[in-house]
């Protein structure tokens, strides 16, 4: 091999060693790259998207509530990423002044096939015919309850009407 030849391999090795190096240090030590995560979502104020359990991969409880879940997408920088301790980890969030962050909500153009988007309106519309059928639920049960009290009342009064007047009769 001549020199020029050795001298181009050992530049081109040198190269290739300094970029493998450069890009180490900045994803492993730095941690500088994006990463997408799931963060909260307020559903009554905002288009979330919607996990429901499927009962063929896993196990649910049955309450549709419980086994509901809804969330954001959050993109951001890893090294702003909060470290997480033995307690968990705090839901992710950009903060005021936060660069290469963006919290990504539900919409028909970025969600995948398999994902679903919640409607406000509807969410809120939802929670208040809820509210107030367990409201009505409620005001049945009072009802009943006082229908109950009122009968106990009266047999109360019966039995004590009884035992006056069995007194009356043995003076």
């Amino acid at each position: 091999m001549d020199k020029k030849s050795k001298i181009f391999f050992l530049v081109f090795f040198l190269l290739i060693a300094g970029s493998v190096a450069v890009t180490y240090w900045r994803i492993v030590v730095e941690r500088d790259y994006l990463v997408l995560a799931e963060t909260s979502c307020d559903p009554e104020t905002e288009a979330c998207f919607v996990y429901e359990c499927d009962p063929e991969a896993e196990e649910c409880t049955g309450d549709p509530e419980e086994d509901t879940s809804y969330y954001a997408k959050i993109k951001k920088k890893a090294f702003n990423f909060p470290d997480c301790g033995e307690e968990g980890c705090e839901d992710p969030i950009c903060e005021e002044g936060e660069a290469d962050c963006e919290v990504i909500l539900c919409t028909e153009e970025n969600k995948e096939e398999w994902e679903s988007c919640n409607n406000p309106e509807e969410y809120e519309a939802a929670e208040t015919d809820e509210e107030e059928q367990e409201l009505s639920e409620e005001e049945d049960e009072e009802n009943e309850g006082n229908e109950n009290d009122e009968a106990d009342e009266t047999d109360e009064t019966d039995s004590e009407e009884a035992e006056i007047s069995s007194n009356e009769e043995e003076e």
